[in-house]
């Protein structure tokens, strides 16, 4: 897993409150395990019609918000069945953080696990966020996960919770395959000792 860097990017606004994990990766596309790959059928039925046309008023299909890297969303996103598809999908898509006032527990946990960062703030603060994201491409904002602040287009800075041990695997870029690796070394240990103390094992 990538290490989760301070970085500037375009905001994306998608007030729509209840975005759950079929609208952000249909079903039909659950059928790989590969987490690379799904990016180009993340928000699939909204983004295309059933022809396959892109749908021009969707926000992600309109020019200033091609290259989001932000995502500033109405409230319990990430709700429905716990797929971790819908997190690849949109990594995949080049999302790497997205704001709400709430998320579903599974999707939240999901998203650490995969280099994104979700963060949970007031109201008032989304709304903000949501107004400057509405701005189009000149509204890119910028993330320091290290300071925990999101800093607007205006140069207005918001502060945001983190807890610390996920923190500290996005920013080492690690998720449970890493954190198990930093043990190997123990692990290797263990396994001897206990091959010597217990070889019938």
């Amino acid at each position: 897993m990538e290490k989760f860097e301070t970085f500037t990017g375009i905001a994306a606004p998608m007030p729509l409150v209840n975005i759950d994990t079929d609208m952000i990766i249909p079903k039909q596309f659950l059928k790989t395990i590969k987490r690379s790959g799904l990016g180009v059928h993340a928000f699939d039925e909204m983004r295309f019609d059933r022809e396959g046309n892109e749908v021009p008023d969707f926000v992600l299909n309109k020019p200033a918000y091609r290259e989001s890297s932000i995502l500033v969303a109405g409230d319990n996103f990430g709700c429905g069945s716990s797929r971790e598809h819908a997190p690849w999908a949109l990594a995949d898509f080049g999302i790497k953080v997205v704001v709400s006032t709430s998320f579903a527990d599974i999707f939240f946990n999901n998203c650490f696990k995969n280099g994104m960062l979700p963060i949970v703030l007031p109201q008032e603060q989304v709304d903000l966020l949501m107004s400057d994201a509405e701005k189009g491409e000149n509204a890119r904002m910028t993330v320091d996960l290290e300071a925990q602040e999101i800093t607007t287009s205006e140069g207005e800075v918001i502060k945001f919770d983190v807890d610390p041990f996920r923190k500290h695997c996005l920013l080492n870029g690690l998720d449970d395959i890493g954190l198990t690796l930093e043990k190997a070394d123990a692990i290797k240990s263990y396994e001897e000792r206990v091959a010597q103390e217990r070889p019938w094992v």
